[in-house]
């Protein structure tokens, strides 16, 4: 059993800021973490090891900070971490970002049988990539994972999320799912772990090692721009009423809707 968990790093804060002029987000001077949503797909990987001798690949895009946060995966049981770093990959949007992961698992021959994702990453909010990474790969996706089952040789069997319902799925390997908090509850990293991934290596590839174009990446292979930022500006104009007649205040409010120009005239 072969296991594939993309991961990303996020800032570690929700002070994040956009460039105006790119729209992309500036990530300098921020502290990172992983993507807390993708320590529970980790979690579920770092089971399944545990339960069925599955060997665990963590493979993650970003800039060379992202080293640290693979070597948290390393410490925390994971066999393996690629890190996809370039300046060409800087601005992509989630379809650069899943072209680029996708074409690394075929140029590296990364072997899964399951790859497992976040529901989506803090940063982004979209959910996207583990679905276009899917698809690229030509694979079954499965989303909102909220409990895993079962496996067997060839297939598993999760439940699935919806807003009013659970529904339960058999899916056939190899295949993707994304997951929900619920699934797993994420452990931490043991002293030994941690001193052990000192000495792990993480393999660092550049988009020239993949052998990709750069149209291909990045803001160039984007088909989405951010194209305009603001922030949003709250403005109310308040009036308070004190007093122990309640009647009196419920007439003024009355009398005030009554006068507002904005109403709807019946």
């Amino acid at each position: 059993m072969k296991i594939l968990v993309l991961a990303k790093q996020v800032p570690d804060t929700d002070k994040v800021k956009i460039d105006p002029v790119t729209g992309t987000m500036i990530r300098e001077g921020l502290d990172v973490v992983i993507n807390p949503l993708d320590l529970h797909a980790l979690e579920l990987a770092l089971c399944l090891k545990e339960s069925h001798q599955a060997l665990v690949t963590v493979l993650s895009m970003g800039p060379m900070s992202t080293e640290t946060v693979l070597r948290d995966t390393l410490a925390l049981g994971a066999d393996r971490a690629i890190l996809l770093t370039d300046s060409a990959f800087a601005g992509s949007d989630t379809w650069a970002t899943s072209y680029t992961l996708s074409e690394a698992v075929k140029r590296l021959n990364i072997d899964y049988d399951l790859v497992i994702c976040g529901e989506k990453a803090t940063d982004g909010e979209t959910g996207q990539v583990g679905v276009e990474f899917a698809i690229l790969l030509n694979i079954p996706v499965i989303t909102y994972v909220s409990k895993f089952i079962s496996l067997h040789d060839d297939s598993i069997v999760v439940e699935r999320t919806t807003e009013d319902a659970y529904e339960r799925w058999k899916i056939k390997l190899p295949a993707l799912i994304s997951v929900l908090r619920s699934v797993s509850e994420p452990r931490l990293a043991t002293l030994s772990g941690k001193k052990q991934a000192l000495s792990r290596k993480v393999e660092i590839y550049s988009a020239k090692d993949l052998g990709l174009k750069a149209d291909e990446l990045g803001l160039s292979g984007s088909p989405t721009r951010v194209v305009k930022v603001y922030n949003t500006k709250l403005s109310r104009n308040c009036r308070i009423y004190m007093g122990k007649d309640l009647n009196q205040g419920v007439r003024e409010v009355v009398k005030l809707l009554k006068n507002y120009k904005g109403s709807v005239q019946r």
